[in-house]
């Protein structure tokens, strides 16, 4: 404690300009505050400070050392507003960004629940399939199903995600099975398309990831459109667990190729990098991540 004093008695000096002043800041004997100096410098072994009945001057040394000793109270001053903040409950607005498909199914279900635990917090929900400029639209927390490039943001893996191939029990029954990545060539496969063309499918050949080209007679720039077609039969789709958990486990639709599964781009909570996160942001994303880790909550019925 005394050690602590003499250093913050010794930045307190060099801020104020003078003893006296230091003195007066915290109320005591101008004596005193040059007791704690001496006391530091006697136990640094080194002059600190150059004193006069006029002015202070800095040693080098002196200069140094308070670098150090400002770091390290700004430090502590930080742990103590995080320590307080986490003892404090979240308040304010918090405006959330999810692609629409997965805010719609896993994001905006869970805000209710969120806001009964939390009630000073006020949330708005943002659901678009761009990437969103976080800092420049006002965003405090995006989730984002894909990995992570931007070095100025902060991201906090939520769950994680797998893409597997679907198809109807029907679609099966008239087309068969798939057996290898070569007969994909053989089905009708619903994919994203764009201007035309559609985009490949990722899979995990031999040890390694390959993109497999595929067609079809219809394609959308919309996953729900995707997701329907391959529940009314009309061809393979290269989906995510968390759209087609809940009816692959119903029997409404089949995984195949399995064994050529490739790692999924999982799921984030993202938010610009501050000093101080606000409570309502960390508690949100602590909310996601704990109802997502929950055992039922996602279905796994393809393993």
């Amino acid at each position: 404690m005394g050690q602590f004093r003499q250093i913050s008695t010794f930045v307190e000096v060099v801020s104020k300009g003078s003893l006296s002043a230091a003195a007066r800041a915290e109320g005591i004997a101008p004596a005193m505050i040059g007791r704690r100096l001496d006391a530091l410098e006697t136990r640094l072994g080194v002059k600190l400070l150059q004193r006069t009945t006029r002015k202070l001057a800095l040693t080098n040394e002196g200069a140094a050392f308070l670098e150090d000793c400002q770091r390290i109270l700004a430090e502590l001053e930080e742990a103590e507003t995080a320590v307080a903040e986490r003892s404090a409950h979240a308040t304010g607005h918090l405006m959330i960004s999810a692609p629409a498909g997965f805010g719609r199914q896993h994001v905006a279900p869970l805000i209710p629940s969120f806001l009964a635990e939390h009630r000073d917090v006020s949330v708005t929900l943002n659901m678009s399939d761009r990437v969103v400029d976080i800092v420049g639209e006002g965003i405090d927390v995006a989730i984002r199903i894909a990995s992570l490039s931007d070095s100025s943001l902060v991201s906090v893996k939520l769950a994680d995600n797998e893409r597997v191939v679907v198809a109807a029990p029907s679609y099966l029954k008239r087309h068969g099975e798939p057996k290898s990545l070569a007969d994909l060539a053989k089905h009708n496969c619903l994919a994203i398309s764009s201007e035309g063309s559609q985009r490949g499918w990722t899979f995990r050949d031999n040890g390694k990831n390959v993109v497999v080209k595929v067609s079809g007679n219809m394609g959308s720039n919309d996953g729900q459109v995707l997701h329907d077609w391959a529940l009314a039969g009309k061809g393979l789709a290269w989906r995510s667990m968390w759209e087609v958990g809940n009816e692959i486990e119903a029997g409404k639709l089949q995984t195949v190729l399995n064994e050529h599964s490739a790692p999924g781009n999982d799921i984030y909570a993202v938010f610009a990098q501050r000093r101080h996160l606000p409570l309502r942001i960390r508690a949100f994303v602590d909310f996601l991540r704990h109802t997502y880790a929950q055992p039922d909550y996602w279905r796994k019925s393809w393993k």
